[in-house]
């Protein structure tokens, strides 16, 4: 992992910590890096009434009020052994500010899994041009 790679991984790392599951047990902790260079972290916030927040959008949601709207690049880390890929709703909150370029890096608690364009998750998302 390259140095600003294992920052985001670091900081998604620790506040998925502070994640909010006491229903599913399942923290999931994500980064978004913008095309500022800004560090915008989130972690999931589940209720007892649906819908609850996911990682990835509570993290879109502080890059936005702080200003930002562009998605350079997202990690994404979940429980366990197994890499932690983003939901479909995710998914496309991040097509809304990413493109069909944005890296998503998926990882287990140990490190990075695996580097996905945006566009092999989700090839056909419904996006501006439409």
């Amino acid at each position: 992992m390259n140095k600003a790679l294992n920052e985001m991984f670091i900081l998604a790392k620790n506040v998925r910590e502070n994640a909010y599951a006491p229903y599913s047990k399942f923290k999931v902790g994500c980064c978004i890096r913008t095309k500022n260079n800004r560090l915008f972290p989130g972690a999931n916030v589940e209720v007892l009434g649906r819908p609850s927040s996911c990682a990835e959008g509570v993290a879109v949601g502080n890059m936005v009020i702080l200003g930002e709207r562009d998605i350079c690049e997202i990690l994404i880390i979940g429980n366990g052994e197994l890499f932690c890929a983003p939901c479909g709703n995710c998914r496309q909150i991040i097509a809304e500010f990413g493109s069909k370029d944005t890296l998503v890096h998926v990882c287990n608690l140990d490190g990075l899994e695996k580097t996905i364009k945006l566009s092999e998750l989700l090839p056909y998302a419904f996006g501006k041009d439409f």
